[in-house]
């Protein structure tokens, strides 16, 4: 039988459809509501909690580090005082209970019962088999969770464990790169396909003058330009980190396999683009300015 090789950019592709469902649950309403009744009310307290859950009741430090790209000060406000308001183990069944109410109000109950979403749920958890522990801390705590037994939420799980897997390789890419949490960000940014900095700053905690300081050491170092552009070097330093993810979270991939690759990855842009069709991020939240 021949063996369809892996394309070196597969894996990302694939993820990049996994994390935008996974990912829509951050701007849920459900969200807010489920938090909010246990009496986490405050959008930034609601996220590191919701995210930091599986690591159990962490300090900021542990949350600053694993997060990377927030501004500590801000993850102190909230954490770990939010752990006395409301347990890792309650947080975990509000996010569970938003998950489902977001996924039923975007995707439809159609789609939640269809074959699409099993096979797709059979796929992504196959893909994660071969995501590794070592130096992954929101993977391997995530990975410590039971799997759902609703396809829909085996799904969302699968692509969290592969969301936060890819995450924390990227982390160690960066900082290979000698790109700090705000500087990834603001080179991101200036790639076109990051967060606006508006949204940087308001959900990450950092300054105008904070944004303006790490331009000036990125400039400094020849990667943006005077008006904030990636400079040629610059392309090439997030090229290469892109690159670099790739190889450090090729296993899930090469163990699911090409075809199975492509498959997932055509459900997962399904189920995707349904969610953004039904509105599951701000209009605003993606750009340079």
């Amino acid at each position: 039988m021949t063996t369809v090789a892996l394309d070196p950019r597969a894996g990302r592709r694939c993820h990049n459809a996994l994390n935008s469902l996974h990912a829509a649950h951050y701007f849920s309403p459900d969200l807010g509501r489920e938090l909010g009744a246990l009496g986490v009310t405050h959008p930034r307290a609601v996220n590191f909690a919701v995210r930091a859950a599986a690591l159990g009741p962490v300090g900021a430090g542990a949350v600053t580090a694993a997060f990377y790209n927030y501004k500590h000060e801000l993850v102190a406000r909230h954490v770990p005082a939010v752990w006395a308001t409301a347990t890792p183990e309650q947080v975990l069944a509000a996010r569970a209970r938003a998950v489902d109410a977001t996924l039923r109000r975007l995707l439809g109950e159609e789609a939640l019962r269809s074959a699409e979403m099993a096979e797709a749920a059979r796929l992504a958890l196959r893909a994660a088999e071969a995501c590794s522990r070592g130096a992954r801390p929101l993977y391997s705590a995530h990975a410590d969770l039971p799997v759902p037994e609703e396809p829909h939420l085996a799904y969302w799980h699968a692509a969290t464990l592969l969301r936060e897997h890819r995450g924390d390789g990227h982390l160690v890419a960066l900082m290979s790169a000698g790109l700090d949490g705000l500087e990834a960000v603001v080179t991101h940014t200036a790639t076109g396909k990051g967060m606006t900095p508006k949204w940087v700053r308001d959900t990450r905690g950092w300054t105008r003058e904070d944004w303006d300081a790490a331009s000036g050491r990125l400039r400094e170092r020849g990667l943006l330009d005077e008006d904030g552009e990636l400079t040629e070097q610059g392309v090439a330093l997030r090229e290469g980190v892109e690159r670099e993810t790739d190889r450090l979270d090729r296993a899930p991939y090469d163990h699911l396999g090409a075809d199975g690759v492509a498959r997932l990855t055509e459900l997962g842009t399904a189920f995707a683009r349904a969610a953004l069709a039904a509105g599951a991020f701000p209009a605003d939240l993606l750009g340079k300015r």
